[in-house]
């Protein structure tokens, strides 16, 4: 049986050359970067080069790309490195309700060390309006982070224009980019961000490593304490094997992005016109056309969506409910009830994510296996046969969700 991913928000699968490249650190040039001989120094030359890499891809310089192990380490350093770094007495963040759990937990666990944090609503299509960012700047406000794009929905959001208000009031402004960077073009100079996380899985490269784009004089403090590795900025023994991947990573998408997006916009538009069309109460989730180039994120109501992702992937598709994180827990997405969904109808969030190896045919195989599961779901559910019986004919959502 064919095996379909349809899950590239958890994980793309590493190019060839990708892994080429990396196997090399694996063997002979297994030496540390922070060995003075010459092999030593042959890795921190591979280590730079990476680091360059990743730095033309956000149209950063090379010395403000500190690596990780991943977008969660980078989105608690920025959050937790910038607010310690602050020395004001009193200090307030202000981020959305629909960010990454690694930035919400580290909201969360920066609250109960006393700073006051602003969580900001979203309308239905997952927007946060850059006036109500203004609105919650205070005199304590050190920080803003609000996320690029969501990575369960889709939605973009309007990045550069909050970051103009940030710069009108003097606050650090930090993005997470893990599921842009590397996927449409990302501009650390037209975003107007002074910090910016990014993962290599989302571009085709290995999982277990990121990156924190700081710009230079932004304060921030250490996240760990150690060794003098990364400028000072990040303790321990470099990732060079992940480094290196995610320095090829990068510099592929940065020569294929356009060619990558032509590819899967239409496929995404293909799948959202099926998926709503073919099958009745079906609704699509996040903005309409300020979406990721392939992500369809929908509703299908009187499902669950766990049940949904088990049932494909006996038929080999390989699909998310939610996000990647939240596919672990029974409790409905933060983010779909942020964004005004009821919680019973958010149980049946239902998510496939492109990657550039996917084709029509790869729809027409989910296509014609998401209806019969769909309908074997809905037949054992006693809620949908109770609703279908007097259901008069209704027109099908385009978007679920309220208005703010």
């Amino acid at each position: 049986m064919r095996t379909i991913h349809l899950d590239h928000v958890a994980a793309s699968p590493p190019l060839p050359q990708v892994v080429d490249a990396m196997i090399p650190f694996l063997r002979e040039r297994f030496h540390n970067p922070s060995s003075i001989y010459s092999a030593g120094e042959e890795v921190t030359e591979a280590l730079e080069m990476a680091r360059d890499r990743v730095a033309t891809l956000l149209h950063a310089k090379e010395e403000e790309i500190i690596f990780t192990s991943g977008g969660t380490e980078a989105n608690n350093w920025a959050l937790k490195g910038v607010l310690q770094a602050n020395r004001s007495p009193v200090k307030h963040l202000i981020t959305s309700s629909i960010e990454h759990f690694s930035t919400l937990h580290a909201a969360r666990s920066l609250e109960k060390e006393g700073v006051a944090v602003t969580f900001l609503p979203v309308d239905k299509h997952g927007l946060v309006d850059p006036d109500d960012v203004e609105r919650a700047i205070t005199p304590n406000t050190a920080l803003i982070s609000v996320m690029h794009a969501n990575n369960e929905v889709g939605t973009i959001q309007y990045i550069a224009e909050i970051g103009q208000i940030a710069r009108k009031h003097n606050i650090p402004f930090h993005t997470d980019a893990v599921a842009t960077a590397g996927v449409i073009p990302v501009d650390v100079e037209a975003l107007n961000v002074d910090l910016l996380s990014l993962a290599a899985n989302a571009f085709y490269g290995p999982l277990g490593v990121g990156a924190l784009f700081i710009r230079r004089g932004t304060k921030i403090a250490p996240l760990l304490d150690g060794g003098r590795q990364e400028r000072g900025f990040r303790a321990g023994t470099e990732n060079v094997v992940g480094i290196v991947g995610m320095g090829i990573a990068a510099a592929i998408a940065s020569e294929e992005m356009d060619a990558r997006i032509a590819h899967l916009t239409p496929l995404r538009d293909r799948l959202i016109r099926e998926v709503t069309g073919r099958i009745e109460e079906v609704a699509l989730v996040g903005h309409p056309t300020r979406r990721l180039p392939g992500n369809v994120s929908v509703l299908v109501r009187y499902v669950e969506g766990e049940s949904m992702l088990l049932f494909l992937d006996m038929e080999g598709i390989q699909v998310a409910s939610g996000s990647a994180c939240i596919s672990m827990s029974l409790k409905a997405s933060h983010v779909l009830l942020a964004m005004g969904i009821d919680p019973g109808s958010a149980q049946g969030s239902l998510l496939f994510t492109l990657g550039s190896e996917n084709t029509n045919e790869d729809i027409d195989a989910l296509m014609n296996a998401l209806p019969p599961v769909i309908q074997r779901l809905r037949d054992m559910s006693p809620l949908y046969k109770r609703v279908s019986q007097f259901k008069p004919a209704q027109p099908k959502l385009a978007v679920a969700g309220k208005e703010k």
